[in-house]
């Protein structure tokens, strides 16, 4: 093995224990639901952009995507560019609004935000056992990718490199709660930041600039130079559902929307979505634009999701690709952990504490309950990791969609539509769920769109139907939703816990 690459990963990962220890050990404000699980609403502008971005910036981003560049050519690294408003409409789409209501109903999750909106139990629970679906399938994603860094760089087999990675990324997470994974996301987003410009620039320079390695890829193939790619993959209908698969639906995406929730003010706010606009940019276009010049420098690769580690081994001296290498790990790893916590979040407090609690339960038994469940959902992703796929962006593509086709039209009309009603939501939820899963079980192309477009369309009617046909909320939520002056409507999900 060779030390000088090994040391620094290793140091990287004993940091981010070492900080979520230190997080875990600072006091309390308030309450420990509010601080586990959305950190006493106190991100400024820099950490929420850096969350927003780390969060959003998964194993896809960092390993699949720039595996699906060196495969496709340079069309991948011009689509890839579709997703740098993401933070943007995020937070403006969602931002102050759903920080203003969520305040007013003390809500702490994404399904309190549902539940004050639609009064209605089985709304939640729906919501609930599809973001726990797709989170299992996507934090698989994030499993494999850490375990394929740890396995290209150190020389490890694959399943000692998904034990460690797993291993660190649970102690963490379980120890600090939500306050460990934005703070560690900071860390790990500037460190992504910094790893992908390095890697870049020392890719170019080992294939002696931009224009002789364009030279280079056409020799290869004429279609690697070219926006369509290879046997025109990259076509009108996939461009299409491209920017609604990773552009304007990442707005119902539920671990993303979640951090609207937790920032200090506007002013964080508007800090946030500068700041993780500009980075994502950044990261966006260098990590899929080195993937797709990769081709040139390491043509052999047969696992593309291996480009990424495999070029910092060959263009960076050891000590350098060690300690940029924690980029792409860190990458992973913010986004399980972000999972993680709304996973756990999900079990405890909207299912166990609103429907099976029959007492409010003491502080320690919520702390372990919920660190309890972070470790059971994470030996699940463990064991679901252990055969991967050959590349993982399709995978995580397609739990992306799932939840867009749930949650982005009870998130968005219910904010902004006041005559939407549980029925709508419900509809909306079962319509999505069902055409999407259906479209892609049987691979049903409609106009040769991704099923993502469809479903989205589906399961909007479907909103907007079964609202009109059932009776308008209550004048309590109208008012709410519309910014009226009532007194605050408690958040039922909060059981009592203050």
């Amino acid at each position: 093995m060779n030390f000088a690459l090994l040391t620094p990963l290793f140091c990287y990962l004993l940091a981010m224990l070492g900080l979520g220890f230190y997080l875990s050990r600072r006091p309390i404000e308030g309450s420990f639901i509010e601080d586990y699980f959305l950190g006493n609403r106190s991100m400024g502008g820099f950490v929420l952009a850096m969350t927003m971005v780390a969060t959003y910036a998964s194993a896809s981003s960092f390993i699949g995507g720039p595996g699906a560049a060196y495969s496709l050519g340079l069309g991948w690294v011009l689509l890839a560019m579709i997703q740098v408003p993401a933070v943007w409409l995020t937070l403006g789409v969602l931002g102050k609004k759903f920080a203003y209501i969520a305040r007013r109903v003390n809500a702490l999750t994404i399904n309190d935000m549902l539940y004050a909106r639609y009064r209605n139990p089985l709304v939640v629970v729906l919501a609930a056992l599809g973001l726990l679906a797709a989170f299992i399938a996507t934090m698989v994603v994030q499993f494999i990718g850490g375990a394929r860094l740890l396995e290209t760089v150190t020389g490890l087999s694959y399943q000692a490199g998904l034990l460690i990675f797993a291993s660190t990324v649970l102690m963490y997470t379980l120890i600090g709660g939500f306050r460990a994974v934005v703070v560690t996301d900071a860390v790990q987003g500037i460190l992504m930041l910094i790893g992908t410009l390095v890697l870049l620039v020392g890719v170019l320079y080992a294939g002696g600039g931009a224009s002789a390695m364009f030279s280079a890829l056409a020799e290869i193939d004429p279609a690697l130079v070219t926006p369509q790619g290879p046997d025109g993959m990259l076509g009108n209908s996939f461009i299409l559902s491209f920017w609604v698969l990773v552009c304007f639906g990442v707005i119902g995406l539920p671990h993303s929307a979640v951090r609207c929730l937790a920032y200090k003010d506007s002013k964080a706010m508007h800090r946030g979505i500068i700041i993780g606009t500009l980075v994502g940019a950044v990261l966006m276009f260098g990590m899929h634009f080195a993937g797709a010049l990769g081709r040139v420098l390491v043509p052999e690769l047969t696992v593309p999701d291996k480009v990424m580690p495999t070029l910092m081994l060959t263009v960076l001296p050891p000590v350098v690709a060690g300690l940029f290498l924690a980029g792409p790990m860190a990458a992973i790893m913010s986004t399980i952990d972000s999972q993680l916590i709304q996973a756990s979040a999900t079990l405890v407090k909207d299912l166990y504490l609103n429907y099976f609690s029959r007492k409010p339960p003491s502080i320690t038994f919520i702390k372990r309950a919920s660190q309890g469940v972070t470790l059971l959902v994470g030996l699940i992703v463990l064991w679901a990791a252990l055969s991967p796929p050959d590349m993982i962006i399709w995978l995580n593509l397609l739990a992306f969609g799932a939840l867009q086709a749930i949650f982005f039209w009870p998130l968005i009309l219910g904010l902004y539509w006041w005559r939407g009603t549980a029925t709508g939501a419900l509809a909306s939820m079962v319509v999505g769920a069902l055409s999407y899963g259906l479209l892609t079980t049987f691979s049903i192309k409609w106009f040769d769109l991704h099923a993502i477009v469809p479903s989205l369309t589906l399961s909007g009617l479907a909103y907007v139907i079964g609202s009109l046909l059932s009776p308008p909320p209550c004048a309590e939520v109208r008012a709410l939703f519309r910014g009226e002056e009532l007194e605050p409507v408690a958040a039922r999900a909060n059981n009592g816990m203050q």
